[in-house]
């Protein structure tokens, strides 16, 4: 098994294929307030006329910050992203709930939360670390026999929601100024912010809800790496897709790497199963001049790689 190949995990690298489609790897796109998840998605299609070209993770419209889109090849291993954690920074206001839990919502109870102190605020926040069930808001993507949470919830239908496990990885007070604390969040996939202000706010005793959310990592993709439409359609105009984009095996970097010879490179790509001792886990797959072949699994027995996602395209630098 090959200890693994010099690939950076953020190096950018300009990838073409010999086929369809000039651009592939992941950007990193900081969403504007307003616009969903799907029309981010339509205005990179355009701007880089890729017709494959899909997101991991949603954000809500009045959400800003860190949205993985993954392009061309990277579509193959967008999965592997979708699972990965996350990181927010976000404004509780306490005080006011909504039937939404954040700021786009209708107002459905208001309280005093003047006596409550940054001492109440801190000790909160530390009860909700770790491993946890989360009752998600009514009004989100969560598909309930076939509809949307949001599309009943608009109805004016009722739905009995079930709590989902979640992990708490880190979370803690920035700023305080009345009545709004600033938090920062470290979570696993599937974890709502606006419920964890709804639930912060039932906490101390005054209710909450999510007034502003900036996401500031997704994986190994982080704020630092985003740029916004603006930056994306100048630099494309520009031909500086090098200079963005980000290697389709980015987000497998953790995984350990296996360098196939010629004849093993030629039955892979033939969705053959590969003879290797000691094959176990998850592996991430190249030819000995460095393409990335997919992602494979070692079976029961140790002895053979089983293709799980093979990429016959080859790319070039």
């Amino acid at each position: 098994m090959g200890a693994g190949l010099a690939l950076s995990r953020l190096d950018p690298l300009m990838v073409k294929r010999k086929t369809r489609g000039l651009y592939h790897g992941y950007l990193v796109v900081d969403k504007p307030a307003g616009w969903t998840s799907h029309q981010v998605v339509g205005k990179v299609r355009r701007i880089l006329g890729e017709r494959r070209v899909g997101h991991a993770g949603t954000l809500d419209p009045a959400a800003v910050g860190v949205l993985s889109i993954a392009v061309g090849l990277a579509t193959r291993s967008v999965e592997y992203l979708s699972g990965a954690s996350k990181s927010y920074v976000a404004d509780v206001t306490f005080g006011v709930t909504t039937d939404s839990a954040d700021i786009d919502g209708a107002v459905t109870s208001v309280r005093d939360p003047s006596r409550l102190k940054e001492s109440d605020i801190v000790l909160a926040l530390e009860s909700f670390m770790g491993k946890q069930f989360q009752v998600p808001p009514a009004y989100s993507a969560i598909k309930v026999n076939g509809d949307r949470l949001y599309e009943r919830a608009r109805r004016g239908e009722s739905v009995e929601l079930e709590s989902r496990p979640i992990n708490i990885d880190g979370i803690s007070l920035d700023a305080w100024e009345p009545p709004t604390a600033r938090i920062r969040v470290d979570c696993s996939k599937g974890t709502y912010v606006r419920s964890l202000a709804r639930d912060i706010g039932e906490r101390v005793g005054t209710g909450a809800y999510m007034s502003n959310l900036i996401r500031v990592r997704t994986g190994p993709f982080s704020l630092s790496d985003a740029v916004t439409i603006p930056e994306l359609e100048a630099l494309i105009a520009a031909e500086q897709w090098e200079t963005i984009a980000f290697h389709p095996d980015t987000v497998l970097q953790d995984w350990p790497a296996v360098v196939l010879d010629a004849h093993a490179a030629t039955d892979w790509r033939h969705g053959k199963p590969v003879a290797l001792e000691g094959a176990a886990g998850g592996l991430r797959l190249y030819d000995s001049t460095g393409n990335w072949l997919g992602v494979g699994q070692g079976n029961e027995s140790g002895s053979h790689l089983l293709p799980t996602k093979v990429v016959t395209d080859v790319m070039e630098e």
